[in-house]
């Protein structure tokens, strides 16, 4: 039995799944289009720059994508400047058809690390154009703010660098994010394993964005039906209200009424 997940909306879009899912990396279209399926993701991002639309056989993956059945959601990966990624995000709203975007402006290939200064100047421009923005960006608390305060509709942080499956590696810093903001959390990039997409979720976040801990597992349709399941157990234990931490332990039957044994008797 699947577990029920409250709709949530970003924008004027609105989705049962938690889970966003990727489409780079795939060894085949075929395959991808398996893990989406076995994923239940409604929202499925795509590069938009031309040259990953192609396989090395000249095959568009936008036709491999059931668009009745998943949202696309455009993003400017492989950006590194404020101009490039506001060009890129223009041409996804063009090409698929859409006024949302996932934003990235990286500031260099080796990290992939968000730039703060371009993305918070992209931010502010798509927004004004008219753009649902979901943006990446670091997990800095104050950066954070600044991108809600941009007009983010939804703000982005890593929980490690992107592609390394990592992990969530600074999960207090989430938790602060999480506290402050006032609009939904994504988080986003470095999830090596279904465990990592749990912790994500028990910490408060709305979803969870992913694509290499699919698309580079050993078998990724079965891993990404890891990841439903694991969006599914994380969104209902941070809902039920886990049990305090504690450092001795507490036995789960009452020491009252017990039966001793009495010598002699």
């Amino acid at each position: 039995m699947i577990a029920e997940q409250n709709t949530f909306k970003l924008g004027p879009y609105e989705f049962s799944s938690r889970l966003f899912v990727g489409t780079g990396k795939y060894e085949t279209f075929e395959l991808m289009q398996q893990a989406l399926e076995a994923s239940g993701a409604e929202v499925v991002t795509v590069a938009v720059r031309r040259e990953r639309l192609y396989d090395d056989q000249e095959r568009n993956i936008l036709d491999f994508i059931d668009r009745d059945r998943y949202t696309l959601l455009p993003n400017t990966a492989g950006c590194f400047n404020a101009e490039d990624a506001i060009r890129c995000a223009r041409l996804g709203r063009e090409l698929l058809e859409v006024e949302w975007v996932k934003l990235e402006v990286l500031a260099d290939k080796q990290t992939l690390l968000p730039d703060p200064k371009g993305t918070l100047e992209a931010t502010e421009t798509l927004v004004k154009e008219g753009f649902t923005v979901l943006v990446y960006t670091n997990d800095d608390p104050v950066m954070a703010k600044h991108l809600e305060e941009a007009g983010a509709t939804s703000v982005m942080p890593a929980a490690a660098p992107i592609g390394s499956g990592q992990g969530v590696l600074n999960p207090n810093n989430i938790r602060i994010i999480l506290e402050r903001a006032n609009v939904p959390i994504i988080v986003d990039a470095g999830v090596g394993t279904a465990s990592d997409v749990t912790v994500a979720m028990e910490l408060g976040a709305e979803g969870v964005l992913l694509n290499t801990g699919i698309a580079c597992a050993q078998d990724p349709v079965r891993m990404a039906t890891a990841m439903k399941h694991a969006i599914e157990a994380g969104y209902l234990a941070y809902r039920s209200g886990r049990i305090p931490k504690k450092l001795y332990a507490t036995a789960s039957s009452p020491w009252e009424g017990t039966i001793t044994s009495h010598a002699g008797s």
